[in-house]
């Protein structure tokens, strides 16, 4: 089974799941806003969307959250989980980011400079913070069962089904519901997007990340530091105490090695690639691979049914773009659709995707066009090149106030401010 229009293909069987979810629409299964998936993006548009006094339901299964990766959160999206009564619950198990530093590890004849970015010089206290992944969710679940205004269905979506007037919901477990708008946060295999005939391109890379956390023997003083290399970016990211997070992209052969070496092995193979700057090197159990790649549908939002998170954008792990990027979705998707309800107007309608796909698209394509170009520029051997990358890079940390550009615009977008 999946994703269809109604009317389409499979007419009986999705004709039944619509008249199924018409005839209980009048015992308050019809909602404002429905959101599928139930990731740090999902959650944060459901709870966005109830605050707005939308009337909401989140399909997603409860499931425990044993993932120690993390997430670093840049400054609009500290901003926005503040605003969600998110963050006071977590904070407590964040490192603040002070520096960002670039290393160029390439080894190439014409190399970088090392360039700084220091929060202190925009009048920052912190670019973000880096929490992992399960204390976020962990306060995002708590705040989402709060609110009385948002209904958890604890199960997956099987089946979508647009219709003219709503979309109708079947969920694993032979659930009902419908929406008129449909939030579709249930990633890169996207069986929203698929029920909204949305296309997507994309571009596999020959790259694997590996991630894992580790401590080390000096302190890490808030400074995330990112060595460029030739396969990619390996990047250090602090956490409470004497630890980091760690992202380490080369080759996918490389990235299975690497994977596979003892905890003992890959602690040297880490701290050699780090130059030792924070000294001697544990790595904490859990690894994780993720072969990378750059996903963009043809539109964020159609038919009722808006894109959010990787379903609206797959991109490889450099600035730390991803899940800010999600945030932004959440927000931007339930400003739209509560300014709508708040008039009295359809939140599902045509004309409120169409603003939501143009507040998205120059955000999205933008962030996803540097960070590719930075990516390629790593990965290309191109004599030429290296020097121009290399004024780049001079420049950028020569040049004070296109330094500080840089870093505003890597928080928040100009059109944004």
């Amino acid at each position: 089974m999946g994703a269809q229009k109604y009317g389409k293909i499979g007419g009986l069987e999705f004709a039944a799941v619509r008249v199924k979810c018409a005839s209980m629409t009048d015992v308050s299964t019809l909602f404002d806003a429905a959101v599928i998936g139930g990731g740090p993006a999902g959650l944060a548009a459901a709870i966005s969307l109830a605050q707005t006094g939308a009337r909401t339901a989140l399909v997603a299964r409860r499931a425990p959250y044993a993932d120690n990766r993390t997430t670093a959160l840049l400054g609009a999206s500290v901003d926005l989980l503040e605003s969600l009564d998110v963050w006071p619950r977590c904070q407590d198990k964040a490192a603040a980011l002070e520096v960002m530093r670039l290393v160029d590890d390439t080894g190439r004849l014409f190399r970088a400079p090392e360039v700084r970015f220091s929060c202190h010089e925009i009048a920052l206290d912190a670019f973000g913070y880096n929490i992992d992944n399960r204390s976020l969710m962990l306060a995002l679940e708590e705040r989402a069962a709060e609110l009385p205004g948002l209904v958890r269905f604890d199960d997956e979506a099987e089946n979508i089904v647009v219709g003219a007037d709503d979309v109708a919901i079947r969920t694993a477990s032979a659930q009902f519901l419908s929406a008129r708008l449909v939030v579709g946060a249930d990633g890169r295999h996207s069986l929203c997007r698929e029920a909204a005939g949305i296309e997507v391109t994309r571009r596999e890379l020959a790259q694997t990340a590996l991630t894992f956390n580790l401590g080390h023997a000096r302190p890490h003083r808030n400074v995330s530091t990112e060595f460029h290399t030739p396969h990619g970016p390996c990047v250090f990211v602090p956490l409470p105490g004497d630890r980091s997070s760690v992202v380490w992209v080369s080759a996918p052969a490389e990235a299975e090695r690497l994977a596979g070496l003892s905890d003992e092995d890959l602690s040297a193979a880490i701290e050699k690639q780090s130059h030792s700057i924070l000294g001697r090197m544990n790595v904490a159990p859990g690894r994780h691979l993720f072969p990378l790649a750059i996903e963009r549908p043809k539109s964020f939002a159609r038919d009722r049914i808006a894109l959010v998170g990787e379903a609206a954008h797959v991109i490889p792990p450099i600035g730390a773009q991803g899940l800010n990027l999600g945030l932004r979705d959440a927000a931007d998707i339930a400003r739209l659709a509560g300014d709508a309800i708040a008039a009295g107007q359809d939140p599902g309608a045509d004309d409120v995707l169409k603003r939501y796909d143009r507040a998205r698209r120059p955000d999205i394509l933008s962030r996803t066009f540097a960070i590719d170009i930075a990516n390629r520029s790593l990965l290309n051997d191109f004599l030429p090149l290296q020097p121009v990358r290399a004024v780049g890079m001079h420049l950028l940390g020569a040049i004070g106030p296109l330094r500080r550009f840089a870093m505003r615009e890597g928080l928040t977008p100009t059109w944004r401010r």
